[in-house]
């Protein structure tokens, strides 16, 4: 009989479902209240009823999760002493979405050697979520794989979908079902066409293929996710932070009849992925906000221990401790900088 399936498989490894592995590490009461109180934080700055403002700051990937507990809990000092002003959430990013190919991020790769021990990149993921959230920060991240949200999600405080995903009719339902207020990002291209129609999609409701707690194949029916919103990130033609790009974003969401609450990320092409001018782009998003522009309800900054990136792939005794391995980031003491000229900017 002639083989028909499974021409290009070569392993097919079974997962713990989503149930055996948040019973293994599993939430503690106290952390499920707090992820249901920074929900409701964040969703009530997206609606203008809490006027601090929202940054999403923490390393463009966490690659060594040493390193991330000692950066999450240096931002926690930082987070406590601005807090009327500025509601700070750390970046968790486990999945990298990659042009070509590349690591793909601690959940796919934990070990980083290609081995793709998935099962343990998922427990390290809920891990580390756990010692995030003890730090008392509410965590972000970026959710790529439409099956991960099972894994991780009870342990998420926003999310966003990233440029390349944000017209991906999957990524539009996965939103539609998530539990926590979620950005969509303009596309690469930088038009703002498809973040628009993407949360007018995830705020209505959806069935879809998916995965039960129980590991099955399941369908899907969701009520919308009506907590959506738009994240300017600038495109192939350039930066959109601008007080005019930002107008524009605004008279479209409002045409468009979705949330016209703005977050501007001051990295990627807004900053030409150039850590040294990321500093001046946030400072302009600031100053807006500064200046009674409202709508522009926050940012995103990426941020590490140290500046810049390092070459990887490279042998791990060699890697930088507290570097980027993925995007270029602004180091600890620039962000502290950037946060406390916030504070005082919105006082």
């Amino acid at each position: 009989m002639a083989q028909v399936r499974d021409l290009h498989v070569t392993k097919n490894i079974p997962l713990p479902t989503p149930a055996t592995l948040m019973q293994e590490v599993a939430r503690s009461n106290e952390q499920a209240e707090f992820i249901a109180n920074s929900r409701n934080t964040i969703r009530d700055i997206l609606e203008g009823k809490d006027k601090r403002f929202l940054l999403i700051v923490g390393p463009c990937s966490i690659h060594d999760t040493k390193a991330g507990l000692e950066y999450a809990q240096k931002l926690a000092k930082l987070a406590d002493e601005v807090k009327d002003k500025v509601y700070i959430v750390m970046r968790v990013y486990f999945e990298k979405p990659r042009t070509t190919v590349g690591w793909k991020g601690l959940i796919m790769d934990p070990h980083l050697d290609g081995s793709d021990d998935i099962a343990e990149g998922l427990r390290q993921a809920r891990t580390f979520l756990r010692e995030v959230i003890d730090t008392g920060l509410p965590t972000a991240t970026e959710l790529l794989d439409p099956i991960t949200p099972q894994y991780i999600a009870d342990l998420i405080s926003w999310s966003a979908i990233g440029a390349r995903t944000t017209e991906s009719q999957t990524h539009r339902q996965m939103a539609s079902g998530l539990s926590m207020p979620l950005g969509f990002k303009n596309s690469t291209a930088g038009d703002l066409v498809a973040a628009v129609n993407a949360i007018n999609a995830a705020g209505r409701p959806q069935t879809f293929l998916g995965v039960a707690e129980s590991g099955v194949a399941s369908a899907v029916t969701t009520s919308g996710n009506p907590d959506c919103h738009i994240i300017l990130r600038g495109g192939e033609n350039g930066p959109n932070f601008s007080a005019d790009d930002v107008a524009l974003a605004i008279d479209k969401l409002q045409s468009s009849d979705v949330s016209d609450a703005i977050m501007i990320d001051a990295s990627h092409a807004n900053c030409a992925k150039d850590d040294t001018k990321m500093p001046a782009v946030y400072r302009d998003i600031i100053s807006q906000r500064a200046a009674g522009n409202d709508k522009i309800v926050g940012a995103m900054l990426e941020s590490h221990l140290v500046s810049g990136n390092q070459k990887f792939p490279q042998p791990l005794e060699d890697l930088t401790y507290g570097q980027s391995i993925t995007d270029k980031c602004i180091d600890f003491d620039t962000t502290v900088t950037l946060v406390k000229e916030t504070s005082k900017a919105l006082s």
